[in-house]
């Protein structure tokens, strides 16, 4: 039997998974990481991307925004902003913000607020769609 570790992954709203895991990536702000059991501890901020995790043959996917994981050699803790399961993602909505928050992009100086705001809301609706073509 392979080794595992608990893996929490909490947003303010809800808890989306509590389980023995063997193996996590998520989206770190300075690039993905994987945990495995036994894992160095540490304390990263998290990004916009895809959080995986895998319980023996089965694999598990959860668009992440923003937060905290924090990973002990028996547990990883997920706190995340926001995180959504596939089957819970809108994907035409998340089609019609990415395509809005492109519209806006045209629009605007590189180096104005506004412009890393409406990249912030293009890079979550890219985000949700990848993650959504995961349903099964």
């Amino acid at each position: 039997m392979a080794e595992k570790f608990k893996l929490d992954v909490v947003t303010p709203s809800r808890l989306l998974v509590s389980d023995e895991v063997e193996e996590v990536t998520a989206p770190g702000v300075e690039g993905e990481f994987g945990v495995l059991p036994g894992h160095t501890p540490f304390l990263t901020a998290l990004g916009v991307g895809e959080l995986m995790y895998r319980k023996g043959t089965a694999v598990q996917y959860i668009a992440m925004c923003h937060g905290f994981a924090e990973v002990t050699h028996d547990k990883a803790t997920i706190l995340a902003e926001e995180a959504e399961f596939p089957h819970e993602i809108d994907v035409q909505e998340a089609e019609a913000a990415k395509a809005e928050a492109e519209k806006e992009i045209a629009g605007l100086s590189h180096d104005s607020k506004e412009y890393l705001e409406a990249q912030a809301k293009l890079e979550r609706a890219m985000n949700h769609i990848q993650v959504a073509s995961r349903r099964r």
